[in-house]
């Protein structure tokens, strides 16, 4: 299997990159199954990276149905230590315009569904990871600082709500997640994060803005036409953010700050590690076994 320092996760909109040179696909089976899709490996100007499009080319998953886990786990066999993950939202807040980009530094929770797919602990062994600061914020200036080279309006900090989906807000959901001061809505990153910080790698969230919710007064006037429009200008502008973005990821002196996370955060005794349970989980906790 090839060794992949940097990881990409694309959204709605991003299934491929057209700037990547000498690609090459590769399979991945996990613990937790197959990944969204086989991972697209190449070249961004000499930068090794692992491209995954969460949905699935073609978009054949539902946010509840992606398959988190085996996502991340599968970076992690490959060597991934830094994530980069896009991802469409609508706006909670009016300074969020359509095709701005937003680099949150917080989540809240609203799935319901998806307690197996947040964690890759269970099974006999516990694992409870500190998460109180669920982003990189390493990679938050490197993504800030890759916006503002490619020219386009960029938001640092705010929580990302994250709610399950399929179905957008209702208008009453939307004004109380803007009174709970929510700033973007998404419906995929949360999990990836958390299961990111599990899995000891470094993980940050470039939002891409597509609407305001449906708090926002004009929201009836917008049509599937001007999101789509939105979208494709989004997508596009975060292809050239990320081409920046891995350049200065792989000139990063410092290591990643969460090479360790997991050491503390077992609650389990290695010598009552179930069998099969451990070698599951292998290749983020075999090395704390002794």
């Amino acid at each position: 299997m090839e060794t992949v320092k940097i990881g990409i996760i694309g959204g709605s909109g991003l299934y491929q990159m057209p700037e990547l040179e000498n690609v090459r696909e590769q399979m991945v089976e996990t613990p937790f199954g197959a990944p969204s899709d086989a991972f697209i490996i190449g070249e961004l100007d000499g930068v090794t990276v692992a491209f995954l499009p969460r949905h699935a080319r073609g978009h054949k998953f539902l946010p509840t149905e992606v398959p988190y886990r085996a996502n991340i786990y599968a970076m992690k066999l490959m060597g991934v230590e830094y994530i980069l993950s896009v991802s469409a939202v609508g706006s909670l807040q009016e300074q969020y315009a359509p095709t701005d980009m937003v680099i949150p530094d917080q989540f809240f929770d609203r799935t319901r569904a998806r307690a197996k797919e947040s964690t890759f602990f269970g099974e006999g062994i516990v694992g409870h990871v500190t998460f109180a600061h669920p982003v990189c914020n390493e990679l938050g200036d490197i993504l800030e600082a890759s916006c503002k080279t490619v020219g386009v309006n960029v938001h640092r900090g705010g929580t990302y709500l994250c709610m399950e989906g399929p179905a957008f807000s209702t208008k009453a959901e939307s004004n109380v997640y803007r009174q709970w001061g929510m700033d973007i809505i998404g419906m995929t990153n949360l999990q990836e994060a958390k299961l990111a910080r599990e899995a000891e790698i470094a993980y940050a969230t470039l939002a891409l803005v597509t609407d305001y919710d449906c708090w926002h007064e004009g929201h009836d006037d917008v049509t599937i036409d001007m999101v789509v429009e939105y979208l494709n200008k989004n997508v596009r502008n975060a292809q050239l953010i990320l081409k920046d973005a891995v350049k200065r990821v792989a000139a990063k002196e410092t290591p990643n700050q969460f090479a360790g996370a997991t050491k503390n955060a077992i609650f389990t005794a290695p010598e009552h590690w179930p069998a099969e349970t451990a070698k599951k989980l292998d290749a983020i906790i075999g090395k704390y076994r002794a």
